[in-house]
């Protein structure tokens, strides 16, 4: 995009070409507005070789613009504001790079103003000569920035994206490669063969219950059998007998002398 700027002034000129590689063959410039949807070049623009110029852009022309290939591939999509006010903010359009540093510049369509610099509605500082640059971007500087003069205004909002750089690969470690080999290997695929030292956890509780039953019930009956002893107030059964009554000694007398009597009359 020339200029490069998410921000324009309506009747500024517009270029915008898509290109891959020092090439633009094969790739469609599109864009969504508020009045169309998925339109070529042609019907917003004018095509000139490899570029799509806009030489009087208006605020319908604020959207997404985009390149997309024959095979429906897409490239990075670009926001672009047209204001009628007399501020915008100049911000890039595409994503900064993470470490890099970012120029904003507060103006007009004659110059540049002393202004207060926002991010996500606060202020972060105050510039004098309009401009304020962000040293080694990082994520958390990502959000919507504006701009505000005291005597021209306030401009639209802009979001300005952070991309990470990506973290350079290292190469595993020497002794991690045979692991990796068996992972990658066809019989990864195949279930491991069952454990016989690991028995079913239904036969383990069998066990235990067979194990523990007997102790159980023998604790039981000797718990039982300590409650039910004798104690020191009862006397055992031969020692509890009581001696014979007069009555009963006579009789026992009456019954021996009889049987001496027979025994008696029998020898002779």
């Amino acid at each position: 995009m020339s200029p490069s700027s998410s921000q324009m002034f309506e009747g500024d000129f517009v270029s915008l070409s898509c290109e891959e590689d020092d090439s633009s063959a094969g790739w469609t410039l599109r864009r969504n507005t508020t009045r169309d949807t998925q339109t070529t070049c042609g019907n917003w623009g004018e095509p000139s070789g490899s570029a799509c110029n806009m030489s009087f852009i208006v605020s319908w022309d604020s959207g997404v613009y985009w390149c997309e290939s024959r095979e429906g591939a897409t490239s990075n999509s670009i926001n672009i504001t047209v204001t009628g006010g007399s501020v915008i903010l100049q911000s890039p359009v595409l994503p900064v790079m993470e470490g890099d540093d970012v120029t904003l510049h507060c103006k007009t369509k004659t110059s540049n103003l002393p202004a207060d610099f926002y991010k996500d509605g606060s202020l972060i500082r105050t510039e004098p000569a309009g401009h304020m640059t962000i040293h080694h971007v990082s994520k958390s500087d990502e959000g919507l920035y504006k701009c505000h003069s005291s005597s021209h205004g306030e401009s639209p909002s802009s979001w300005i994206s952070v991309t990470e750089k990506h973290a350079t690969k290292t190469m595993l470690p020497v002794s991690v490669t045979p692991l990796l080999t068996s992972m990658t290997s066809p019989n990864d695929h195949e279930p491991p063969p069952p454990s016989s030292a690991a028995p079913p956890l239904f036969i383990t509780l069998v066990c235990h219950l067979v194990v523990f039953c007997p102790y159980f019930i023998s604790t039981l009956l000797m718990v039982s059998l300590y409650r039910h002893r004798p104690t020191g107030n009862y006397l055992p059964v031969s020692m509890a007998t009581s001696q014979p009554t007069q009555a009963e000694q006579g009789l026992a007398d009456d019954y021996s002398d009889i049987i001496t009597s027979v025994t008696t009359e029998h020898h002779f």
